[in-house]
């Protein structure tokens, strides 16, 4: 983006700030009975150090997310959001489109969404980053290893009348960035050249036994709360852009078992998934493949507690991953700790992460250090 794009988006947002007729929490700039429009963001400023046992350690600070939003509405039951990043400026990609849709909800206890939004799989990808207990998220919710990314189609979603089930569901189209070390999948409103394209299915369903449980992390209520959720998917390439041999990911299908628990300032998440890949050539071994497949599998175990309620977090969690090209498990031991000065609006984290194993290699370890500042609004 230029320098004067940049001012003038500033400068719109600023003037929707000073010219708001009913300022409010939650980032709401104007309101005109059934209409408004919602103004806000967020900013995570990162330093990140990677000190691996057999190499050089590297140290870098910067923007792990400029994300603002705008979303708004006209009429009863419609709105319309879009948000994007300027936290990831990569060559000539200088903004991702992140959030970007439709939604109607007249129907009863139920939201249909059209445009770009997050796929309804894994429990640690559906909650967003700024309520993660960690810097960053688990193999479980990393789109760089088997879960979807935020997909352009229609979702849907919805609860009972207690609220005690809820469900979700979308039919998209979903890119994969092609690799035999990673199975990437990417938005196709931020595609490259190389992305492999086709269509995705899939859904989940979470019963929550004590009341509705949302999608964020740590206890600040101290009640208790707790969940399982079942999600799945099945992806397929439609032919249209195979341009890199040995690479191309023909299909893939994904299963995931999750559950949650908060009590008295304690939480805890747990994560399985299981995806199953293919490759259109069938004779590849190499990184996660063995003659053209893999299963992959990712598993998460995260707790915390707040030894000062509602302020200080102690958190410590364990992750895993194999697949059938891996020589051994890649595993990820991580502990810190939370500082909320403002809930997850405003907080400071630091996390230490000690790998073994990585990409399946033995002996290849390490370790990194993770801090990190958010401010939303």
């Amino acid at each position: 983006m230029s320098k004067n794009k940049v001012i003038v988006s500033v400068s719109a947002a600023v003037g929707l700030a000073l010219l708001a007729a009913d300022a409010g929490a939650g980032g709401v700039t104007y309101r005109d009975g059934d209409k408004y429009m919602k103004l806000g963001g967020r900013i995570q400023l990162q330093y990140r150090l990677e000190n691996p046992d057999n190499g050089k350690s590297t140290d870098s600070l910067f923007f792990r997310r400029l994300r603002p939003f705008i979303e708004g509405s006209l009429h009863p039951d419609w709105k319309g959001k879009f948000q994007w990043d300027m936290g990831k400026a990569i060559n000539s990609n200088e903004i991702a489109i992140k959030d970007a849709y439709m939604e109607y909800s007249g129907f009863n206890n139920t939201k249909i969404k059209l445009g770009n939004y997050v796929f309804p799989f894994s429990r640690e990808f559906v909650t967003s980053s700024k309520y993660q207990q960690f810097v960053e998220r688990a193999f479980v919710g990393d789109h760089t290893y088997g879960t979807p990314d935020r997909n352009l189609g229609i979702h849907a979603s919805g609860h009972n009348d207690g609220k005690k089930v809820t469900w979700a569901a979308s039919f998209s189209s979903a890119s994969i960035d092609p690799g035999n070390s990673k199975l990437d999948f990417d938005s196709p409103v931020n595609r490259d050249t190389d992305f492999n394209e086709g269509w995705m299915l899939g859904g989940r369903v979470d019963f929550h036994p004590f009341g509705a449980l949302k999608f964020s992390q740590g206890d600040f209520k101290r009640e208790q709360k707790a969940t399982i959720g079942v999600a799945a998917f099945t992806w397929n390439n439609d032919g249209d852009n195979n341009v890199s041999p040995g690479k191309d990911v023909a299909a893939v299908t994904g299963f995931e078992i999750s559950g949650a628990y908060r009590n008295r300032g304690f939480s805890t998440d747990l994560e399985y998934n299981r995806f199953d890949s293919e490759l259109e050539d069938g004779t590849v071994t190499s990184g996660l493949y063995k003659n053209g497949q893999t299963t992959l599998e990712n598993w998460m175990v995260k707790g915390g507690y707040m030894a000062v309620p509602g302020k200080l977090e102690l958190v410590l969690g364990y992750q895993g991953q194999d697949a059938d090209g891996y020589a051994t498990r890649w595993t990820r031991l991580s502990g810190g700790l939370n500082w909320f000065v403002r809930q997850h609006d405003v907080k400071y984290q630091f996390i230490y992460r000690r790998s073994s194993g990585r990409n399946g290699v033995k002996g290849d370890d390490g370790a990194e250090i993770f801090a990190q500042a958010q401010y939303v609004f």
